[in-house]
């Protein structure tokens, strides 16, 4: 009987445990006494709002973060690891939000880059490729070894990331929103592998603020709030309206929020018969369109279906306008480049703020001040008085939260970067404001702030153009909704008449689309 307790309690013994966990930045502590424990064939989401502290115990089970209280067990052995290879060679693995890939290497270099197989101190290239096809094989992917990672799509990067984090048969995986860059196919292939990984008996740790993707994957979610724990909980006990409570502490919720009863204006955008071209190929076709002052009008479609691109070449960025005719405020308008843009009144914010939103080495200031620096530099001569009080309005206005506006942006978690990407735009004060993704990576909380602030925007007479993936996000937010097929708007709906199965058998080219 004894022994047969002995076994059952080795099979049952977390892989990973964070035993009460303190850590603080020379400040209020960001985690306090925070205990959760990894079980073996299980994915654990950790559910809270940017700033409840999931991230930092990522960072401190994974070797980054150190000058902690509390203990760190692997295998029920407590642990103190100095640095990220000390927990890599223990079995955990951290997948983080940001892309790590070398974009001018291959995707066979990157993903065996610094634990390459060696034949007497030499690489050896066939096993390196070996290795490589393995990884893929497993995240369901047939990429070629040899192309350069920046020749894939932002969604397949993202896939090779996760297969990069599986080098070395990790026991625990942590994975920090794995799906913001995801197309829905590629989601797919993640989740599959996800399921492969638990019959494989491994600890699977997964951060998402999407609740379809924490019902769908969760076996226990615990969630944090202000650094605090505030429960664990089994697959099916919360609902979205529980989670969500838990999440924010009874504040005011987003989908509260009505639409804001302003009155549309005059005609701020206009695109008439406009056809894009990158290289060769055409990737959208008669596209006709109008967005009126205090307006918010989204643009639905799957991934490739030219939303992006649309956006992209009314900014004057990638693709090439090779037909039809575009106003701004009732004056003709064709974007030579971003600068040209920004004078005509125009913000975009991409999708992608890591490598095009962001200068992720320079600090908050710099970056929010970066558009608007003309503007704050009187007589050609700049103003630091100037750029952080503006910074400041910017911090203020969108809750940011920063250690100090002089730290660099990219030390922020992904949803605070978002904000100041956001917040460098609005600075400029400008009246065509063009969202990619706004909320991609954006916790519950922020995603919030988000939406009041674009009701806010919309009050004060801005024209906005949305795209986004969340289907309720589009619903919600959106007066009328434009849908996208291979490059065509195939259907419009009023924000009163969309419904989701509509738009999705629209986006999908069904009889909806015409």
């Amino acid at each position: 009987m004894r022994a047969m307790q002995s076994s059952m309690e080795k099979d049952t013994m977390p892989l990973a445990r964070l035993a009460s966990i303190t850590k603080s930045f020379g400040g209020p502590p960001v985690v306090e006494d925070v205990t959760i424990d990894f079980a073996p064939g299980e994915v654990h989401v950790l559910a809270g709002e940017n700033g409840a502290g999931k991230s930092t115990l990522m960072k401190i089970l994974g070797g980054i973060v150190t000058g902690y209280q509390g203990t760190v067990e692997v295998g029920g052995h407590p642990m103190q690891f100095g640095s990220p290879a000390a927990a890599t060679r223990a079995g955990i693995s951290i997948l983080h939000q940001e892309l790590s890939l070398i974009t001018e290497m291959s995707v066979a270099d990157n993903l065996l880059l610094g634990v390459e197989p060696t034949r007497k101190g030499f690489r050896s290239a066939s096993q390196t490729r070996a290795s490589a096809k393995s990884l893929l094989e497993t995240m369901g992917l047939d990429v070629d070894l040899d192309a350069p990672v920046k020749e894939l799509s932002l969604s397949l990067a993202q896939l090779v990331e996760v297969a990069k984090a599986l080098r070395g048969d990790p026991n625990v995986i942590a994975m920090d929103e794995p799906t913001s860059a995801l197309n829905s196919q590629d989601a797919e292939r993640l989740f599959t592998a996800i399921a492969r990984l638990k019959e494989q008996g491994k600890a699977i740790i997964y951060i998402s603020h999407k609740m379809d993707e924490i019902h769908r994957l969760a076996d226990r979610i615990t969630v944090l709030r202000d650094g605090r724990l505030i429960g664990t909980y089994g697959k099916g006990e919360l609902t979205d309206e529980s989670l969500i409570d838990l999440m924010v502490g009874g504040k005011k919720r987003a989908e509260e929020a009505a639409r804001s009863s302003a009155s549309v204006g005059s005609e701020s955008l206009r695109l008439d018969k406009v056809s894009v071209q990158i290289g060769r190929r055409k990737v959208v076709q008669n596209a006709s369109l109008e967005v009126r002052a205090g307006e918010v009008v989204g643009l639905a479609g799957l991934q490739g279906a030219g939303s992006s691109e649309l956006m992209q070449a009314i900014f004057g960025g990638s693709g090439q306008i090779v037909s039809g005719e575009i106003a701004v405020n009732g004056e003709a308008y064709r974007a030579k480049d971003p600068r040209h843009a920004i004078s005509r009144g125009i913000a975009f914010l991409t999708n992608d703020r890591k490598t095009s939103g962001l200068v992720l080495p320079l600090s908050v200031t710099e970056n929010a001040t970066l558009v608007s620096l003309p503007a704050l530099s009187p007589g050609g001569w700049r103003s630091d008085r100037l750029e952080k009080l503006a910074t400041e309005s910017i911090a203020q206005q969108f809750r940011l939260r920063a250690p100090s506006l002089e730290a660099p942006v990219g030390s922020l978690s992904g949803g605070n970067q978002q904000k100041v990407a956001l917040g460098k735009w609005i600075l400029n004060r400008p009246k065509v404001l063009l969202l990619d993704e706004p909320t991609r990576g954006i916790d519950i909380g922020a995603k919030r702030e988000i939406y009041e602030l674009i009701q806010t925007w919309k009050a004060e007479g801005m024209a906005i153009l949305l795209i986004t993936s969340e289907l309720p996000e589009l619903l919600m937010l959106c007066d009328r909704i434009l849908v996208m097929h291979r490059g065509q708007i195939v259907r419009t709906f009023t924000g009163q008449e969309a419904t989701g199965e509509a738009v999705i058998d629209a986006a999908m080219g069904g009889e909806g689309a015409h």
